[in-house]
């Protein structure tokens, strides 16, 4: 399935790079799907969660905190989904945390890694926090229905920017692309999952116009009402290695917080 009409024009084409940084990342033994990871720590996010860095993704956001170690292929670890939760549920079980997540990277570029370890998370009743950029949720119903089946899961979709444009510009994917972001909610919505109980909307504005903002709003109202009561309003986080990437790019966000 796709959305691309036509061929990408204005950018690159994020399912086709998908398929290519998987290879950089991962390997399969067996019927086992290895993935790279760069780190695991623990965080206060979500009220405390343990917390594995992936490299590896299908956009190269030019806000990105984690730019320094995302397209870094030599770096890292190969883990099976086994021994990423063992690590994970070690940091979880010290630190009293019952929710996990990958974070870095893209985690569903490496689908059958990704469902493994929800599942392996489940059996030992912690929360799966996914947080993605859905482009591949909307490119694949089945995906969705496959994380459907979990109990246990937390889709969070993170629209980057509010509208193509936007998208386009932090991106540096094609405009076209955006709509996969949109596609991923439908997806997950058709699949069985609820608003707000199991999908977040996240979306960053720190590069919005405030009628952008308005609009975006309407938009996911037309798909659910419930999404507008919870909407995660992302803005940059001045690291300084993100303010050194930003400058690179000459872009100046509107909102933005100092760490």
């Amino acid at each position: 399935m796709s959305v691309f009409n036509t061929a990408c024009h204005d950018g690159f084409n994020p399912i086709d790079l998908s398929l290519k940084v998987k290879k950089k990342i991962s390997k399969e033994v067996g019927s086992i799907e290895y993935r790279k990871y760069f780190r695991f720590r623990g965080g206060r996010w979500y009220g405390g969660i343990a917390t594995a860095d992936v490299i590896g993704c299908n956009l190269q956001c030019k806000f990105c905190w984690a730019w320094y170690f995302r397209n870094r292929y030599d770096l890292g670890q190969l883990l099976s989904p086994t021994e990423a939760f063992r690590r994970l549920e070690s940091i979880a079980r010290r630190s009293g945390y019952k929710l996990l997540r990958l974070s870095g990277g893209e985690p569903t570029l490496t689908p059958n890694h990704l469902l493994s370890l929800i599942k392996l998370s489940d059996e030992l009743g912690y929360t799966f926090i996914l947080e993605t950029n859905g482009i591949l949720i909307g490119y694949d119903k089945n995906f969705a229905k496959e994380l459907a089946k979990f109990n246990n899961i937390v889709v969070r979709i993170s629209f980057k920017g509010t509208n193509s444009e936007e998208f386009r510009l932090l991106t540096g994917a094609c405009s076209q692309a955006y709509e996969y972001q949109f596609l991923a909610l439908r997806n997950l919505l058709e699949a069985g999952l609820e608003p707000l109980k199991d999908i977040i909307v996240a979306v960053m504005v720190g590069f919005s116009e405030d009628k952008d903002i308005a609009k975006f709003v309407m938009r996911l109202s037309s798909i659910s009402q419930e999404f507008i009561n919870s909407i995660d309003w992302e803005v940059v986080i001045m690291y300084p290695h993100v303010r050194k990437l930003l400058s690179k790019y000459g872009l100046k966000p509107k909102r933005y917080i100092n760490p």
